[in-house]
């Protein structure tokens, strides 16, 4: 089997861990992880020569629940990490790896109580992740028995050199049973490291990985701090701060993909997702109007987007940081083609800042960090927006209608005051003129209730709503406005010409795979 050819299926992982790997967006194997993880689970020592940033915590933590007897509570695994944030980070994702095979994962590092950490240890562990200091004072002391330990994994050797720690892994190794498997993984492998895998480890397959370079300078990268629960409002307004006139937003996982493009299409945005569930008409649909401006935003997975030839895509954002460097290359070399200039933004959570700056050190380039747009930033770019459409306007000339028009007000009121009125109207053009034909439907100013006769109990969301009416009358997604659903039909506003193209295509609108009834509405 090729590495091309190499998957997680297709390595014989157990379903619990497929599931695993899925819920945590792996759709493939990264490199590092195409070339070790059936070298670990055929239980070969290992060398692992790759940079934090490739995906290598997964390329020990799959082999590691893998080999795992999931009966036993005895300590079967054990990771050794230079510094207390790699500990955790690594406990982190065994534990998710591990999260569907019931496995208990115990992280032990200094600046955390000892007595918490015996506890944890009591209550039985098969995989420990501790820095070496403090696993080896456990070990001192008793709390840590070793003597089942089947796998050893050195994670950031050469930090660990850096560190003074050399010796106290010297001392753990010592301590674990000589009938055991040791993966060292590194990002540089110094002579230290070299005499210390000779003497530890049993005729290693040595495995490295040269990270891509970034070869994209026109490309401007800035990220901006979110938190979880924020991250859909920051991302709405940080794209009506960017204007973006085409934009690619990357997700980890499917089920991801489908619920932003969901919120972002019940917030008015025309978006459009692709991932792995669709089929080919589907896709060559969503791309033929993605790329015809029928929609303005792609909200994709990785393997959904590889290949895809789009030009002019002005911003590639990362909704979630993809799990090695290698993706994040690919990823913003989306934008920036052809010699034109490009965006990349990444939301960043406060706990994948390591991460961000270890990606940064192997690309060897820094991304700005921007602070989050307000409500009022995002108010005060709209009026520039206007202010250079009434200059445009100005430019082409005005009409003398027009002017003698001002000149006839202006003897009666202020001129600033006339120009105000004059773009208030702009601004709220044909609020007074939808209910003319369609009569009173009690929609808000300017737009048309419609009646539909589909609601809660037929499972139907905004975002089906809004896909539906897009896709059969071809309208635009943003243009739809208050979408009220109940039990067994839902109200929807639209401006009057949107409405009679929703009228007249009314036959080819499905919704959740039904056809629809759709007239306007009687006020309530």
């Amino acid at each position: 089997m090729t590495e091309q050819e190499t998957t997680f299926q297709s390595m014989n992982l157990s379903p619990s861990v497929l599931k695993a790997l899925q819920g945590m967006g792996f759709e493939e194997p990264s490199p590092i992880q195409k070339k070790t993880i059936p070298l670990i689970l055929e239980e070969h020592d290992l060398i692992g020569q790759a940079q934090t940033g490739t995906g290598k915590t997964a390329a020990f933590g799959v082999p590691i629940v893998e080999r795992l007897d999931h009966r036993s509570k005895r300590v079967q695994a054990l990771v050794l990490a230079p510094t207390r944030e790699l500990a955790i980070q690594v406990s982190e994702e065994i534990t998710k790896i591990g999260k569907f095979a019931g496995i208990k994962v115990v992280p032990i590092y200094g600046g955390q109580s000892y007595d918490r950490q015996i506890r944890a240890l009591e209550h039985g562990a098969q995989v420990v992740i501790g820095t070496p200091g403090r696993v080896m004072d456990h070990i001192r002391r008793g709390t840590l028995k070793l003597d089942h330990v089947k796998m050893m994994v050195l994670d950031e050797a050469d930090e660990m050199l850096d560190m003074g720690f050399i010796e106290d892994v010297e001392f753990i190794l010592q301590n674990v049973p000589e009938e055991r498997q040791t993966l060292l993984f590194s990002a540089t492998v110094p002579d230290p490291i070299a005499k210390l895998s000779r003497r530890y480890l049993k005729e290693p397959v040595h495995v490295n990985i040269s990270p891509e370079r970034l070869t994209v300078p026109l490309i401007d990268q800035v990220f901006y701090e979110v938190r979880e629960y924020e991250k859909l409002d920051s991302l709405t307004r940080i794209l009506d701060m960017e204007g973006a006139e085409r934009t690619i937003i990357f997700c980890r996982t499917k089920k991801r993909v489908d619920e932003l493009t969901e919120g972002l299409q019940a917030r008015g945005y025309t978006a459009e997702a692709i991932h792995g569930d669709l089929n080919q008409v589907q896709r060559n649909r969503v791309m033929k109007r993605f790329k015809d401006g029928g929609s303005e935003i792609l909200v994709a997975t990785d393997v959904a987007a590889r290949g895809l030839d789009i030009e002019n895509v002005s911003h590639v954002i990362n909704y979630d940081l993809p799990q090695d460097t290698e993706s994040y290359v690919h990823r913003i070399g989306r934008t920036g083609r052809a010699g034109r200039s490009g965006t990349a933004i990444s939301l960043i959570h406060p706990k994948e800042f390591r991460q961000l700056r270890q990606m940064e050190r192997i690309l060897r380039v820094r991304l700005q960090r921007r602070p989050l747009p307000t409500m009022a930033d995002v108010a005060e770019k709209q009026r520039e927006a206007l202010k250079l459409r009434l200059a445009d306007e100005i430019q082409r000339g005005v009409l003398p209608a027009y002017q003698d028009l001002v000149m006839q007000l202006a003897e009666e009121y202020d001129s600033v005051d006339i120009a105000a009125a004059a773009v208030r109207l702009m601004v709220d053009k044909g609020r007074d003129t939808a209910s003319d034909e369609f009569g009173e439907t009690g929609a808000e100013p300017g737009m048309v209730r419609l009646f539909l006769n589909l609601g809660r109990m037929d499972r139907v969301t905004p975002a089906d709503i809004v896909r539906g009416m897009a896709e059969g009358a071809g309208i635009q997604g943003s243009v739809i406005g208050l979408i009220d659903i109940y039990d067994r039909f839902t109200f929807v506003e639209m401006p009057k010409d949107a409405v009679k193209k929703v009228l007249q295509n009314v036959g080819s609108i499905m919704i959740r795979g039904k056809s629809v009834n759709l007239e306007p509405a009687r006020p309530r």
